[in-house]
């Protein structure tokens, strides 16, 4: 009786063994990141639950030019408004019409510039990837990790365009190449630099070309949950 007890007990015992190191290993599978995850959460996308309302001016300065927008963006209640050259337009963006889509395209474009770190998670399934363990950045001529990702060709407001982040071993961008429609040659080629720690959120304020006749920069208000 006693030898079928023991019997007993070294059976659950094993059997616990075997579900604790298949939790372990359903859990290492669980934290493992892809690249694009890794770049995401480097920037601090898991302190973005914290943001209930997000204001930037989108600034670019181009040879003698300058252009710039307002956004106000009410994340609880998806909310945005638009003001450029004294006009104003809000909207909700589980609602867009023709009334607004121009607008909105705005809004996505100075977006993704702003938070494209968190794009690659919030946009996941749109696009697909490649990673280049080494290859030298087009300003800095440096080597560097290079994240290729293209989109797909059906939706959104620019389908097939193809982005190529280059980030070191921390997973931060320090410079990007988008190429419109996936065409080999680069559309635009800047840095991300001027890094603020935003209440968490790791924000690229200026994006600079090599030629010097182009910034691309944003002033920034956040508000946090209390």
């Amino acid at each position: 009786m006693k030898i079928l007890n023991l019997l007993t007990i070294l059976s659950l015992v094993f059997i616990f063994s075997c579900k604790t190191e298949q939790k372990k290993d359903a859990d290492s599978e669980k934290i493992e990141q892809t690249v694009p995850e890794k770049i995401a959460y480097a920037h601090g996308l898991k302190e973005w639950k914290n943001v209930e309302e997000l204001r930037f001016t989108f600034n670019v300065d181009r040879d003698t030019t300058h252009f710039e927008r307002d956004w106000i963006w009410n994340i609880k209640k998806n909310e945005v408004t638009g003001i450029s050259e004294g006009e104003s337009t809000t909207y909700t963006r589980n609602k867009i019409d023709s009334t607004v889509a121009k607008v909105d395209a705005g809004f996505i474009n100075d977006k993704y510039w702003f938070l494209a770190p968190f794009n690659l998670v919030w946009d996941k399934g749109s696009y697909s990837y490649e990673v280049t363990e080494s290859e030298e950045a087009p300003i800095g001529k440096t080597p560097m990790q290079k994240l290729t990702i293209v989109y797909t060709s059906e939706g959104g407001y620019t389908p097939g365009d193809a982005y190529d982040f280059y980030y070191g071993d921390d997973y931060v961008i320090k410079e990007w190449v988008f190429r419109k429609g996936n065409q080999e040659e680069a559309s635009l080629v800047t840095t991300w630099e001027e890094y603020s720690d935003i209440n968490g959120l790791i924000i690229s304020r200026t994006h600079k070309n090599a030629e010097g006749n182009f910034k691309l920069y944003f002033l920034i208000v956040l508000h946090i949950k209390k």
